[in-house]
This record gives C-alpha cells, structure tokens and sequence, in this order.
C-alpha cells in the first residue's frame, strides 16, 4: 500500500531523515516534525511543544486528505515513527526520549484509529540493556515528568549521568509494551512496535566515533559482530517494515538491529 500518510520525529537529521527520505521515495507522504528544517516545527522537550507538533500533524493530516475515514481533526495518519532523541547525558534526555515520544503517541492516536492498517514504530536502543536508573524508569512510567527530571538530575549528581538515556529508553520499552496490547491500541487496530538499534552512523555519534578513546568505549559496551556500526538504512529499512500495512500481527515487539550486540552480550 503506497501514497499513505506518515509523520517522523527527528526528520532533520540522522535516521529520521533517511527514513523521511525512503518513505517519499516510495510514494508516501511525510509529515517531518523536528526542531528545524520540518513540515512541523516544534520542540518535544516541552509539554506546549509537543502540544503544538500533535496540532501541526493534525492540521497537515486533515489538509492532506488523507486515506480513510475522518479523524476528530477531519482527517487520519497511516503511520508514526518517532526518532527525535537527545544522545548527550543530561536531563533532558528525560524529556525527549521518553515524553516527546509517549506524549506524540497518545496525541496521534484518534488520528491513527481513523486509519485503515495504522501503525506506529519507535525507537528505542540497545541501551536499553544495559545498567539503568530504577527511580527515572519508575517515575516515567507513572507520567510524572517532574520527578523523572529529578531522578535524572540526581543520576547526574551522583556521577551516573550515563545512565539517563538507558534508563529512558527501558522505560519506552516497558510503557510500549503495556500499551501496545491495550484497548486504545492493539483495540483499536493499531500496531505498535519499537526498534533497537546499535551503534548507528549519524552526526549524532560522529563526534564519539571519531575519538579513539570513546570508540573503545562504544566497541566494549556494544560489540556488533555482523557488519559493525549500522549506517542509518539499516534502520530505516527496518522502521518501514514495521509501519507497512502488511505488518499486521506484530503487537508491543522491540525489535533489535544491532549487529547481534544483544545476542552476544545477553545472560543465559
């Protein structure tokens, strides 16, 4: 099925501007959401932000006359694929990793049930393996965005602040899981699943990549054996099969493109 309508956060850059790219050049129409450069400008790491990226989506959507029956914005959205995320440890990452990405989901979502075959994939990462913060993970998945802040803040103080984004991306992997079987999605026809990528090659990760000190770091922690670091592609290909209308049974799935590190590094 082609010429649907899809929306991608990070579209600026990175993966989220590969998959943009591929999307459109099957045919699809993309609604990008980033901070620049984007059909929807808008910055995630805010409530009123992400206020205003589900009102640009919805505004574009029903504008688009996209396929389906009329959503409560008079239109609907095929698909959702969040990329934007924030890499350097800090707070923030709090904010746009989990929040700007579970904010835009529940924000989409009559305009996704109004769809036809609507589908949602996230990003997560194989960081969500490794060592995380008990107090960020449970604060995120409670919706308290304040404490998860907090949590995140003390995490720095206490000379942790690696384990943010980790800890952000375990409490996706956790929140997608329970939402994805629910009433409001899987009832509603809506499949939802994440990918987790490795060590991808983005301007995100060129500057790490580039110091030798840090890329042993990165070789240690996240040993990719089939074909080492991921271009973006890889992702992309990846994130398209599971927006794709024929991707119909897979429900609450992180899938991980990652070079086989789970794999190698998993107990048991």
């Amino acid at each position: 099925m082609t010429g649907r309508l899809l929306a991608v956060t990070g579209s600026a850059s990175g993966i989220g501007a590969t998959t943009a790219a591929m999307l459109r050049a099957r045919g699809d129409r993309v609604i990008g959401v980033d901070l620049r450069d984007a059909e929807v400008c808008a910055d995630l790491s805010t409530a009123d932000g992400r206020a205003e990226a589900v009102a640009g989506i919805a505004a574009l959507a029903g504008a688009d006359g996209a396929d389906g029956p009329a959503g409560p914005e008079g239109g609907a959205l095929d698909g959702l694929i969040t990329c934007a995320g924030l890499s350097r440890a800090g707070a923030p990452q709090v904010s746009v990793n989990y929040f700007g990405t579970v904010d835009l989901v529940l924000g989409l979502r009559p305009l996704l049930a109004a769809a036809p075959a609507p589908r949602v994939a996230l990003v997560s990462s194989i960081s969500s393996t490794q060592p995380s913060d008990p107090a960020i993970v449970a604060a995120c998945l409670a919706g308290d965005e304040s404490a998860a802040l907090d949590a995140a803040e003390a995490a720095v103080a206490a000379g942790r602040p690696h384990e943010i984004y980790s800890s952000t991306k375990l409490a996706l992997n956790r929140w997608l899981r329970g939402a994805a079987v629910s009433a409001d999605f899987a009832g509603a026809g809506i499949a939802v699943n994440a990918i987790a990528p490795g060590v991808v090659l983005t301007p995100m990760t060129a500057e790490l990549v580039a110091n030798p000190d840090w890329k042993r770091v990165m070789d240690a922690a996240v040993p990719m054996p089939l074909n080492g670091y991921a271009p973006p592609e890889a992702i992309a290909h990846a994130l398209l099969w599971l927006v794709a209308a024929e991707n119909s049974h897979m429900a609450g799935q992180v899938v991980f493109v990652d070079g086989g590190a789970a794999a190698l590094t998993a107990a048991g």
